[in-house]
């Protein structure tokens, strides 16, 4: 993969407390809607309530593009060093889709049940201003979007989002497993980390770029089996292919269903946020339902999982997107596969299949599964727990997506 570990890696290692002052920030020379919106107030929030996006992106101008973004997954009280949050600097380390002149993030505090005071914030060690302000106070159950930053972003490249959190209470909002290292610092010195803090999306300003692609999905897109750090995951394949003309943003969770609470708020309650609020989108991917058939409590009906995939559809059809559906791959020898449950996944295909669901599909599930055995998946892409795959089968994904079904150049019908 091109570039796949970036020069921030090398900035995130060696730039101390004192980077943070360096740089030049700027706000209001670019016009965009929501930078200066207040953060949402909530004195104790429901981890099952999902609320929009208080700042609503610049869908409008065309120019505020989504180039990375992570579901807020959890709230945890952080154990390291006694679960003290104070006094500490995160360093998110992110990897980019598509470039741009500017970036503005998105700092959400979902889970947490205090407000929390972010002091001092950088982009690649440009500071970040909110409201005008270097300090930043999001309530309990909130989220603010920051102002423009003028720094330059690269395609395809890692960025590093720092923030110093002086007197935090938790718990921390937090997407975890993101198979990607990023770092924390305090007075007991830098830990490495695989939890992405506080950061929810970083956007750009790019004038060439015609739209972002969000991605809304499970583990499978989350990236689960895949290599630490390589950024293999089959999104990260699909914004390689595009090659700047579209940002490409994975809402995945793992361990996340359609119908159900579980890891994550279910997709069909976060999927306004996490995917029709995404800055500039215009196309959506949805990969989900295989944990609605295997967790339990199983779903046994797929006309359920198939009814609420249609919702979704017509969800982003009344915002005048296009939406891609998967296949649901195969998973034999996973210690929750029985051949009940295999049958309901084979519905839920067939039903896909025949249409009326989605604008278009990709069969993931034709091209993972081994064609000797159709319910497993191909030894060569199986990354050993034979539900997740590995860096050669996140490869074989991202290739297979139609990059012309992603294309944004007719209204979207209502016909379903």
């Amino acid at each position: 993969m091109p570039r796949r570990q970036g020069y921030a890696l090398l900035i995130a290692l060696v730039a101390g407390t004192a980077a943070l002052a360096a740089g030049v920030a700027f706000a209001g020379s670019l016009l965009f809607s929501g930078s200066g919106t207040r953060p949402q107030q909530a004195a104790a929030p429901d981890p099952r309530s999902v609320a929009r996006t208080p700042a609503a992106p610049a869908h409008s101008t065309g120019l505020w593009l989504g180039t990375w973004a992570a579901a807020p997954t959890t709230g945890v009280i952080d154990t390291y060093n006694g679960g003290d949050l104070t006094r500490r600097t995160i360093r998110d380390v992110v990897h980019t889709s598509i470039g741009g002149d500017a970036a503005r993030i998105t700092l959400s505090n979902l889970f947490g049940t205090h407000p929390l005071v972010v002091d001092h914030a950088t982009v690649n060690t440009r500071p970040v201003t909110f409201r005008g302000a270097a300090a930043v106070t999001v309530a309990a159950g909130g989220q603010i979007v920051s102002d423009p930053v003028l720094v330059p972003v690269a395609a395809d490249a890692d960025l590093v989002v720092t923030l110093r959190t002086p007197t935090a209470e938790g718990p921390v909002t937090i997407h975890p497993g993101t198979h990607q290292t990023s770092y924390v610092e305090d007075g007991r010195g830098t830990r490495r980390t695989t939890d992405w803090r506080y950061l929810t999306a970083v956007d750009v300003h790019n004038e060439t770029a015609a739209g972002t692609i969000a991605v809304i999905g499970d583990s499978l897109t989350a990236g689960t089996g895949s290599t630490l750090d390589a950024n293999s995951r089959w999104p990260d394949v699909l914004a390689d292919r595009l090659r700047g003309r579209y940002g490409v943003v994975n809402a995945g969770i793992a361990g996340n269903r359609i119908l159900r609470d579980g890891r994550g708020v279910r997709a069909s309650a976060r999927f306004d946020r996490d995917v029709l609020d995404v800055a500039g989108v215009k196309t959506v991917v949805i990969a989900l339902g295989i944990n609605d058939v295997q967790q339990f409590p199983q779903e046994t009906d797929p006309q359920r999982i198939t009814d609420a995939l249609r919702s979704m559809t017509r969800r982003a059809h009344a915002r005048g997107l296009r939406v891609v559906g998967a296949t649901l791959m195969p998973y034999e020898g996973f210690r929750t596969w029985t051949p009940a449950r295999n049958a309901v996944r084979e519905q839920v295909n067939e039903l896909i299949r025949a249409g009326g669901i989605f604008d278009s599909v990709i069969d993931f599930d034709k091209a993972a599964r081994d064609p000797h055995h159709p319910a497993r998946l191909l030894p060569a892409y199986d990354c050993g727990d034979h539900l997740h795959l590995n860096d050669t089968g996140y490869q074989r994904l991202g290739s297979l997506v139609d990059l012309s079904a992603l294309q944004h150049d007719r209204p979207v019908s209502d016909r379903f």
